[in-house]
């Protein structure tokens, strides 16, 4: 498949067949991807392959509250977990609402769950210090995890990178076994779509892409 139409077709797959993805094509998926960039070129990922349903079971469970407040927020008319404005919604009315089954599944019946960990003593957090959430450390990990997406679409299947559980990392980390120093960055749920998707909606170059400025003219047609 041409480099372009796998970036174009490449989509959030949640729902797979029974369909098994062979330890091989996981391995040529890594293979690939390990030549993603990252800071320093220390590449300070690790990948676990999460096969046993006790772990699974505990990673669909840790997301549970936070889907809920994710809905919560969604139905409040919010940004949901955004980090700019404050949310109206209490632990008390998204606990309420019914279990978000499709956000929780993926991570027991997909074929195979990918649990993507970072080592936060190697990647470079230049904004830890500044006066709100960092993202700068994801330059250096975010680039592999969507190469694996994309090398999955490569290979006739498909997957999503889902961060929901990470809001109770805490619980997760021990299950997991990892050091302290480790942060959990994505788990991939990855299987044979139930459909292939092959049109994506998206915004223009020119909806997101100004001169000079923020406020700058339009760039693009």
């Amino acid at each position: 498949m041409e480099i372009s139409e796998v970036i174009r077709t490449t989509f959030a797959a949640r729902q797979f067949t029974d369909d098994p993805v062979p330890d091989d094509a996981i391995e040529r998926m890594l293979e690939h991807a390990r030549f993603a960039p990252s800071g320093g070129n220390r590449q300070g990922w690790h990948v676990i392959v999460v096969r046993d349903p006790e772990i699974r079971a505990a990673i669909a469970q840790a997301a549970e509250r936070p889907a809920k407040r994710y809905m919560a927020m969604q139905q409040a008319g919010e940004g949901p977990w955004n980090a700019a404005f404050p949310s109206s919604v209490t632990d008390e009315s998204a606990a309420s609402l019914p279990t978000p089954r499709r956000l929780m599944d993926p991570y027991i019946e997909a074929p195979v769950l990918l649990a993507v960990v970072v080592d936060l003593g190697v990647v470079a957090s230049v904004d830890k210090e500044l006066d709100r959430v960092g993202v700068i450390s994801g330059g250096s990990i975010y680039p592999f995890v969507w190469s694996i997406l994309l090398m999955a679409r490569n290979e006739g299947f498909g997957g999503t990178l889902t961060t929901i559980p990470i809001a109770n990392e805490p619980e997760l980390k021990p299950i997991l076994g990892l050091p302290d120093h480790y942060a959990i960055a994505a788990f991939l749920p990855i299987g044979k779509p139930v459909k292939q998707l092959t049109r994506l909606k998206r915004g223009p170059v020119g909806d997101f892409t100004t001169i000079d400025r923020f406020d700058g003219a339009s760039f693009g047609s």
